[in-house]
């Protein structure tokens, strides 16, 4: 079982390093990456020429404690990426490049996405 587990591990990798080899995000367009765990979600703008983070929120941040979304669904993803585009405009962002990661782009991630771009974030 361990050897199944370290396989699907590397394959993750694997898949995570195939995506971020072709994006680079800059000051002027960042990087969206998605984060998704067993039970939550997680949003972050990056900029890649200086390695900071421009701004992100998670559905384990304090504002979502105790409510509807502070789990990892689709009406979750939703507000992430609404509150995700707020944040861009909040610092003149209008476009980003976005990283799936070893995600597909279907379900929580394409509502996440699809979120962001109804709050005026282009990709």
């Amino acid at each position: 079982m361990i050897n199944q587990a370290n396989k699907t591990a590397k394959l993750r990798v694997k898949r995570a390093v195939r995506v971020r080899k072709h994006l680079r995000g800059t000051g002027l367009k960042p990087r969206l990456c998605v984060v998704k765990s067993n039970s939550h979600i997680q949003a972050q703008l990056i900029d890649d020429e200086t390695g900071t983070t421009l701004g992100g929120t998670a559905t384990f941040a304090k504002e979502y404690r105790n409510t509807e979304f502070c789990k990892k669904n689709k009406a979750s993803a939703r507000k992430l990426g609404e509150q995700i585009a707020e944040i861009a405009k909040s610092k003149n962002i209008k476009e980003v490049v976005f990283d799936r990661g070893p995600f597909k782009y279907h379900g929580i991630l394409a509502e996440l996405a699809n979120a962001a771009r109804a709050g005026g974030l282009q990709f």
